[in-house]
């Protein structure tokens, strides 16, 4: 896979879940601010999804195609799914749980490289 861009990814998965954690100590809602971002990275996820099914199909495929797939569906579905649920809460913590959402991404994002590169 592409090493730049996952390293970008990553970056600013890190720095939604910071300026995530942030708004969950001050107690507010998660902002338009952050929802744009996470927007971008959602689109960058799945531009990184396309690059990843085009190397497969073409013959490239990771050490372990199965628990790649795993991966990438579940670092695909999982920003939606944590932006709707930080939008429903109305405490504090929906900003929490997108913080954690954004950690996790750019934890699954660097796992998909290391399985990637074997």
């Amino acid at each position: 896979m592409l090493f730049p861009f996952a390293v970008v990814l990553g970056a600013l998965s890190l720095a939604l879940a910071a300026w995530s954690l942030v708004g969950a100590l001050r107690a507010a809602r998660p902002s338009g601010g952050q929802l744009l971002l996470a927007a971008v990275l959602e689109v960058l996820v799945l531009v990184q999804a396309a690059v990843a099914v085009v190397y497969v199909v073409t013959g490239t495929r990771p050490v372990s195609t199965a628990t790649f797939a795993g991966y990438l569906l579940t670092v695909v579905v999982l920003l939606p799914v944590g932006v709707f649920w930080g939008l429903a809460d109305r405490s504090r913590w929906g900003n929490g749980v997108l913080a954690i959402t954004a950690v996790t991404t750019a934890v699954l994002v660097l796992r998909l490289e290391q399985i990637w590169n074997g």
